[in-house]
């Protein structure tokens, strides 16, 4: 065999090293499961926007019923205001702080609609209106949509997570990249994993008073996400 050819071939042999090197280092993994946790990401966005436009017109349908209710309405209008207002993009995702903030936000309002509809429970007109049905079906299917695209996302952050730091895509990860973790996304309070329901198969409770502003008992409170 000719020197050229010796030559080609040496070349060609460090040319494929040089490949398999760069593809053990997460060249094309790294960015690929970048994206998928944001992707994931904005799905969780998307169905807590998708929670906070069913927020006003639930409001607007207990107050039509339950005007005492009114410091609980209140009080999840403004929840709803702080969450919309706190934007997280993809390149916060690595901020543990935004990330926090975020999920706070989020936590808070479902306390509030936590407690909203628990607060139905006193009032059996309000239980049986149509509307009502419609959105408390709308929120609960929301609800757990929202669990599911956050399970999505912190699989997908697990990940990604576990790939910038085992070798040898560690490498990648530093020399390459500069890639940071993620963070994942978190219960901030104790139930706030849980979607908010209302049992409306069980017997309904005796009326409250008119004058009576008071929150339904706790035991009937639906638990907060």
């Amino acid at each position: 065999m000719s020197a050229s050819l010796f030559a080609r071939a040496g070349r060609f042999v460090v040319a494929a090293l040089a490949v398999a090197t760069l593809s053990s280092c997460g060249v094309n993994s790294i960015p690929t499961a970048e994206e998928a946790a944001k992707a994931r990401w904005a799905d969780v966005q998307n169905q807590y926007q998708r929670r906070a436009d069913l927020v006003p017109n639930l409001v607007a349908t207990v107050k039509g019923y339950a005007a005492h209710e009114q410091a609980t309405l209140t009080q999840v209008t403004e929840a709803r205001a702080r969450a919309t207002s706190i934007n997280v993009s993809a390149a916060d995702l690595t901020d543990p702080a935004k990330v926090a903030q975020y999920s706070a936000a989020q936590a808070q309002l479902s306390q509030g609609l936590g407690r909203l509809l628990a607060s139905v429970e006193a009032y059996p007109d309000l239980k049986a209106n149509q509307n009502f049905l419609a959105l408390q079906s709308q929120l609960e299917g929301t609800e757990n949509r929202i669990t599911v695209a956050r399970k999505d996302y912190n699989e997908a952050v697990q990940s990604y997570n576990t790939q910038i730091r085992t070798f040898p895509a560690i490498i990648g990860a530093k020399l390459i990249y500069g890639a940071k973790p993620m963070v994942p996304f978190a219960a901030t309070t104790p139930g706030s994993e849980t979607a908010p329901t209302v049992d409306f198969g069980a017997s309904a409770p005796a009326a409250a008073p008119a004058n009576d502003n008071t929150a339904a008992p706790a035991s009937s409170a639906a638990a907060a996400r």
